[in-house]
């Protein structure tokens, strides 16, 4: 117990913990479900990562210095420029700058290598006019973020590849790619796991056996292999965009299978409830009961298999496009661009080449930490 004042400064005696209980006792769904989640530390910092992944996405193009298909032949395999603020004559400046990069060759192992040139810099300016690109592929611009006044100068933040293409670009564009992925093929995967379950569990007889069956075939199915086998019949003169959409059926058809059994094991166990009867007395349709009474009373578990699945999405698509039997050149994700470190030599040398797997582990990390956060706010009374 507090002592508070009134308006005649009058000391009162107010249980806190008695206000805080009645405020949850009249609180909205919503808002106990906010509550809930802002108990989950690791989903409230997650979820800006996502926003900022999905701005990155977004803007790809305005974002990079550079275009993703641009090569600086003299600065292949170029590593990634350090950022400075202290310049060795003026001194310190709030506009950062970079030095000019120049190649040497080791004569012991006839390697080419790059070293800053301290003589020569070139100061990074904001919304800078560089080589033109479509914006979303409908509107003509020059305009970058970030960039240097000098368009053919070197800024390579995240080094180059072996084609002297700009990884920083590459991996803002890859990103698009990879995300886009993922979200296409999980509500393709939800809506087939959601309808069918849902038919199976709540129909049964005939058509749950056929439903059945067809999920045992699929799960007796390694994934691996199977997303192999069907990535590799894909026509090898399909266009990219055909290849992608081609993908993403691959993973929506074979992902379903587990989200259709949680939807119908929960179906099985709410079909006789009372409110499910007094839906089919009011006179509602049988979809209707499934999608408005059944379905939304285990959101949880929905929630639960798809933040499960958008990292396999994640991950699958990026395992097959390394191994060359996803999406290939000219399309930019990040397994493509991974593809180059498969060779140990690659590797060792030029080790920058792993950036893109740094944005696929923060990407499945939050979307793991963000449906934990999500599960537990769909059940905010446990």
């Amino acid at each position: 117990m507090k002592p508070v004042f009134n308006k005649n400064n009058q000391p009162i005696e107010v249980d806190f913990k008695k206000n805080e209980e009645n405020e949850y006792e009249v609180a909205s769904q919503w808002k106990l479900m906010w509550w809930k989640f802002k108990k989950h530390k690791l989903a409230i910092i997650s979820a800006p990562i996502l926003t900022l992944l999905i701005i990155i996405a977004a803007f790809a193009e305005i974002l990079s210095p550079h275009l993703p298909v641009e090569r600086f032949s003299e600065y292949k395999h170029s590593p990634p420029q350090t950022l400075h603020f202290i310049h060795p004559e003026t001194g310190f400046s709030l506009r950062p700058f970079v030095y000019d990069m120049t190649e040497e060759m080791d004569q012991d192992t006839f390697r080419r290598t790059f070293k800053e040139d301290t003589t020569k810099t070139y100061p990074v300016h904001f919304f800078v006019r560089g080589k033109e690109y479509k914006f979303w592929g409908l509107f003509k611009t020059n305009t970058h973020i970030i960039g240097l006044k000098d368009p053919d100068a070197p800024f390579f933040l995240m080094g180059t590849d072996s084609l002297g293409r700009d990884l920083f670009t590459r991996t803002l564009h890859g990103s698009r790619i990879s995300l886009s992925f993922a979200f296409l093929g999980i509500i393709l995967t939800v809506i087939i796991g959601i309808v069918l379950g849902g038919i199976s569990g709540y129909f049964g007889g005939i058509v749950d056996t056929v439903i059945q069956r067809l999920i045992d075939l699929l799960l007796c199915i390694p994934a691996i292999p199977l997303w192999m086998a069907l990535a590799a019949a894909l026509p090898s003169d399909w266009s990219p965009a055909k290849i992608y959409l081609g993908m993403v059926m691959i993973f929506s058809i074979i992902g379903w299978t587990g989200l259709a059994r949680v939807v119908r094991g929960k179906i099985l166990s709410l079909r006789e409830e009372d409110f499910t009867m007094a839906a089919r007395l009011a006179g509602a349709s049988n979809m209707r009961i499934i999608l408005k009474h059944l379905i939304p009373s285990f959101a949880s578990y929905i929630i639960i298999n798809v933040s499960i699945s958008i990292p396999t999405t994640i991950l699958g698509e990026t395992s097959l496009s390394f191994l060359g039997l996803g999406l290939q050149a000219p399309v930019v994700s990040w397994g493509v661009l991974l593809g180059e470190s498969q060779k140990l030599e690659n590797l060792a040398h030029h080790p920058w080449l792993l950036w893109p797997a740094a944005f696929i582990i923060v990407a499945v990390l939050i979307f793991n930490f963000l449906g934990d956060g999500l599960r537990d706010a769909a059940d905010p009374y446990k």
